[in-house]
């Protein structure tokens, strides 16, 4: 399994019966807990928003690079998509699913997606956990007892939880790619490797380390909680309530037309790679699905940014997808590089069967790798953009894409923006306020405006005759520049001068009325 850090018309036709289980779609309803919300508070929005049409403007371009891609490393067939909001926007293939019968690849081709599987298998998890039906902080062993008596390497061994599972922080090794030949074990085998023993490289909460096993663990306790096979699970409680008709679990359920066929590139020719049935490791790779199919999943996690009020309809709620994106024990790689190959630290971390990754400049994105024998898949999505990609390949473990250079399109080309906070009501409020205090010294004003922290921290002589200097320095104010807020109750802004800008930082405090707590004044001269 690939870790999340590496990273025509007949075709139509025989889509349309290309189903595991032809159900009325049944949408399901994670219902909001009651509390009093703010009728004020303002949702991060685009300034201007063009990226559907920006995006649809690079399908050549992100054609050329994918063909390049798949010839150069020899892929027989590949599919891709790119996601804006619940619109996907480019769907497209190259090269074929079948050498034998060279049938071509579609967006409605069937891939095995392998590792990609981990984020249904936390969904579910994150499900259960929301219907009070188990809770994170639980040992695994409370419902797979087979675990109880595993040997730990420590006596100060922490129980492996189900949160440990889902973080890859049980202790167990990275079982690549020995884990991937397992697909298709009974669950006798899994329950007889953790009755029998299993050897650790880490204490359980010590740290990260990518385990397949450990999500075929979650698969397990996936079925024992629900009262169903994990493989009925997925489909009745995600793969229905997204219309992910398409996706199934078993090769033998995919029309032969449809279906993606795995190789290796080995002694300059294709060498067939046989299809593993499903079995108790599926939870962490047996997937198999469509671009057509999968972009559902990838904008049903667009839908949870930005944090807003409103409708909150889906197999989990808002809330719980932006917790499976969240990174836990992160890791600062100082010596990271950004897309362009310039020096760039990153900062990664593993959530809910998802890696999460910041660049220095800010970018983020949640992604996941998949590889199987056979196969190679990615899916990447910006929360703060709106925008996912995803691509699937037939070449054992080979990333289905030229990454770098679709980053180059999307954020130097296309100089795609993220989304950006409004100014809340309170802050616009508080900057006028501010700048009028900061200019005059208004005593009734500062009675009003300041916390009771404020002149304890410093003196209001201190203060008075620092912000005196810096409005000496600086000359006549010509006005108030838009305030940049970093949250609902922090933001910067500047005063245009004469000789420079004053730039002023304020952060307020937690009470109803927030008053200022911080103010930060200095003076920037004009340059030279």
């Amino acid at each position: 399994m690939k870790t999340p850090f590496r990273l025509l018309a007949p075709a139509l036709l025989l889509a349309g019966l290309f189903a595991c289980k032809n159900e009325p779609q049944n949408e399901i309803q994670t219902p909001m807990l009651a509390h009093p919300v703010s009728a004020t508070y303002r949702p991060a929005q685009f300034e201007t928003d063009d990226r559907a049409e920006k995006i649809r403007g690079i399908a050549g371009q992100l054609q050329e690079l994918m063909e390049a891609h798949q010839k150069e490393k020899h892929i027989p067939g590949m599919a891709y998509g790119v996601v804006v909001d619940d619109q996907l926007v480019i769907a497209s293939s190259s090269g074929v699913l079948n050498l034998d019968t060279e049938a071509a690849a579609t967006p409605a081709s069937a891939f095995r997606i392998a590792s990609m599987t981990k984020s249904f298998t936390a969904m579910a998890i994150v499900r259960l956990r929301d219907q009070g039906k188990l809770a994170l902080s639980d040992p695994a062993a409370k419902y797979i007892p087979e675990m109880a008596g595993l040997e730990t390497l420590t006596s100060d061994t922490p129980p492996i939880t189900i949160q440990n599972l889902l973080t890859m922080t049980a202790g167990f090794p990275e079982d690549n790619p020995w884990g991937d030949r397992q697909l298709d074990e009974p669950v006798q085998m899994l329950t007889d490797l953790m009755e029998g023993g299993v050897s650790f490289s880490n204490p359980a909460s010590f740290g990260y380390e990518y385990s397949n096993t450990g999500y075929a663990l979650l698969g397990e306790i996936v079925s024992r909680v629900s009262g169903q096979p994990y493989q009925a699970y997925i489909r009745e409680h995600i793969f229905e309530p997204l219309g992910m008709r398409n996706s199934c679990w078993e090769y033998d359920s995919v029309p032969a037309a449809l279906l993606a066929h795995g190789y290796r590139w080995e002694d300059e020719q294709w060498k067939t790679e046989p299809m593993l049935h499903d079995g108790s490791y599926g939870a962490m790779g047996g997937l198999i699905t469509t671009i057509e199919d999968f972009s559902k999943y990838v904008s049903f996690h667009l839908s949870a940014w930005p944090p807003r009020s409103g409708e909150d309809a889906g197999p989990i709620s808002r809330s719980s997808l932006r917790e499976m994106h969240q990174p836990r024990y992160p890791r600062l790689y100082a010596q990271g590089r950004d897309w362009r190959g310039e020096p760039c630290p990153v900062l990664s971390g593993y959530g809910y069967g998802l890696g999460s990754t910041t660049f220095c400049n800010g970018v983020r994105q949640v992604t996941h790798g998949g590889a199987l024998p056979g196969f190679g898949s990615n899916y990447v999505f910006f929360p703060e953009y709106g925008v996912g990609l995803m691509a699937f390949g037939n070449l054992t473990y080979t990333s289905p894409w030229p990454l770098r250079e679709i980053y180059k399109l999307l954020f130097d080309t296309l100089e795609l923006q993220p989304r950006k906070l409004p100014v809340s009501e309170i802050l616009e409020q508080r900057q006028a306020e501010v700048a009028d205090w900061v200019r005059t010294g208004n005593p009734e004003l500062e009675a009003r405006l300041m916390a009771e922290n404020f002149f304890l921290d410093q003196s209001r002589e201190a203060r008075r005759a620092e912000i005196d200097e810096v409005l000496e320095q600086a000359g006549e104010i010509a006005g108030i520049d838009p305030l940049e807020p970093e949250n609902q109750l922090r933001g910067r802004f500047e005063l245009p001068a004469q000789k420079g800008k004053v730039s002023i930082f304020f952060t307020l405090t937690p009470e109803k009325d927030p008053k200022v707590q911080q103010l930060d004044v200095r003076f920037e001269a004009n340059d030279e």
